[in-house]
């Protein structure tokens, strides 16, 4: 329903374990401040069992917040015992998916035609500048906001 990007791998959280957790990410998210990234670098993924493709909008600008980010999630992430994000994370907004790895067929002259596309969008400068205000938690139906400073 929204673009987002994520900071996380989705992991599970035990029913009794969301409380203390969205309270540990407050703590360890209060003291950031808001900042813009740019995402405008078309690229294609595929999740760890290539089992969707992903397309993208890789982040090219607002990487060394966004890993400052990662860094404090990771941390409550090792309080529960749960897997923290990718070593080398590159931060992106998807666009569209498709079932099964069809990176092979989206490399090359598709990507570079899409990312053209996007270069010549008309107000592309302003439509991929995000301004980050808050983060957001996701535990089953409920959201928790984390606003930044």
């Amino acid at each position: 329903e929204e673009f987002h990007l994520s900071l996380s791998q989705c992991v599970v959280l035990r029913y009794h374990w969301i409380d203390p957790f969205v309270r540990s990410l407050r703590e360890r998210l209060a003291s950031f401040h808001r900042f813009f990234c740019v995402a405008d670098q078309v690229k294609v993924y595929t999740n760890q069992n290539k089992t969707r493709t992903f397309i993208g909008l890789e982040v090219s600008a607002g990487h060394f917040q966004l890993l400052e980010l990662v860094s404090e999630v990771d941390r409550v992430l090792e309080e529960f015992d749960l897997p923290t994000f990718y070593k080398d994370p590159s931060f992106h907004i998807s666009l569209a998916w498709c079932v099964g790895d069809l990176s092979g067929r989206l490399e090359g002259q598709c990507l570079q035609e899409l990312q053209d596309i996007v270069d010549r969008f008309e107000d592309s400068a302003l439509l991929l500048r995000v301004q980050w205000e808050q983060i957001r938690c996701k535990a089953g139906n409920k959201y928790f906001s984390f606003p930044l400073r």
